[in-house]
């Protein structure tokens, strides 16, 4: 019998799991569709995901603010380390090997949480006076944002570093900066466009001359046609040629969508579409409606990084975006990305539940039932 005092369940925010449940219901039925082996490790990822949401969500979280720097740093540390021990696969060195037990781990996703709770924690500390956070504030803050998309984008992954960003400063957005310091920031970005294009690597220019060519790349061609296939209502498993004759290439991760709409059409991408654009909306009124910032800054960052994998990804099977290995959130077959996101929902869960530091004296101490 499992106990918990009643009052939790109270504050725990039951729509968001409403919301996720059929995302990851038919992210899984469709991988065990185009690869019945993915689909079997994909289970295996979502238990392990929801194990670790329980496991984090029981946590007293709001006693252990003090470690979040330390959680800040170590992975500032493993992204370093990348540099001299990292894995490379497929020219980019992204992963560190873990001896004896033939697992790797990817700094760049351990990041994310430890990315959005350091903000959390800055800005708690330091919350922007009327009118939005000043110049000085606003450097210091970027300092905690710029330092891991300079070396995620060193090993070299540019689409990571860039939603790291973008994850950044829309958090400090929704939070408040004065409206200067956003055009001087827009001013930098543009006149910096040419000299960001020389650094990059061969594949990535490659990837911005595909996307503006008259023919698209052979990926977003045969993504196209898959999308283009689905009709208004989808087709059988069997009839969905592109993807079961393997003309549409990663199926089962970057260019799941156009799956989604070869299986169920239009009607089925409106519906997932759907799903995403409620759950945003709805991570945004939490963050809106929050009374301290470290809720405001989990929810509205876990909002924008949903928004901003979602049209990443759509926008790049329809060929309206630069191919870049953004995954669909909580959809696409992979099992850091999914536990990523996991982690960070079973924080912002807590610290809604968990509202009123008096609850967790009492937590055991009455029946769930």
């Amino acid at each position: 019998m499992l106990n918990i005092d009643r009052r939790i369940l109270a504050h725990f925010d039951f729509v968001t799991v409403v919301l996720l449940l059929p995302i990851v219901f038919l992210s899984g039925w469709l991988i065990t569709e185009i690869h019945p082996a993915l689909g079997q490790k994909h289970l295996t990822y979502a238990i392990i995901g929801f194990g670790v949401f329980v496991a984090i969500f029981l946590l007293p979280i709001r006693r252990m603010f003090w470690m979040i720097p330390i959680f800040y740093w170590g992975s500032i540390l493993l992204l370093i380390a990348v540099e001299f021990v990292g894995h490379t696969r497929l020219g980019a060195k992204r992963w560190i090997e873990i001896p004896f037990v033939n697992f790797t781990l990817q700094p760049s996703e351990l990041i994310k949480p430890a990315f959005v709770l350091m903000l959390a924690y800055l800005i708690s500390r330091n919350p922007p006076e009327h009118g939005g956070y000043g110049l000085k504030a606003f450097m210091k803050l970027s300092f905690f944002i710029l330092l891991p998309f300079v070396l995620i984008a060193k090993e070299p992954d540019l689409g990571t570093a860039t939603v790291l960003a973008l994850l950044g400063f829309g958090i400090l957005f929704i939070v408040g900066v004065q409206w200067k310091i956003w055009v001087g920031l827009g001013a930098i970005f543009l006149i910096s466009l040419p000299l960001a294009y020389t650094q990059l690597h061969g594949y990535q220019r490659q990837r911005l001359v595909d996307f503006v060519s008259e023919k698209p790349s052979y990926h977003i061609e045969q993504s196209i046609i898959a999308i283009g296939s689905g009709g208004f209502f989808g087709k059988p498993k069997e009839e969905a040629t592109q993807t079961q004759m393997k003309f549409l290439p990663i199926a089962s991760s970057d260019f799941i969508f156009a799956y989604v709409v070869e299986r169920f059409g239009f009607l089925g991408a409106l519906f997932l579409i759907s799903l995403y654009s409620a759950l945003i909306i709805h991570l945004l009124m939490l963050s809106n409606w929050a009374s301290d910032y470290y809720t405001k800054v989990v929810s509205g960052g876990l909002s924008l990084l949903v928004f901003i994998y979602m049209s990443i990804n759509i926008a790049m099977t329809m060929g309206l975006f630069p191919v870049v290995g953004v995954p669909l959130p909580m959809f696409s077959y992979g099992g850091s990305s999914f536990v990523n996101f996991m982690v960070m929902f079973a924080v912002m869960e807590n610290l809604i539940a968990y509202k009123f530091r008096y609850l967790y004296d009492n937590v055991g101490k009455k029946s769930f039932v």
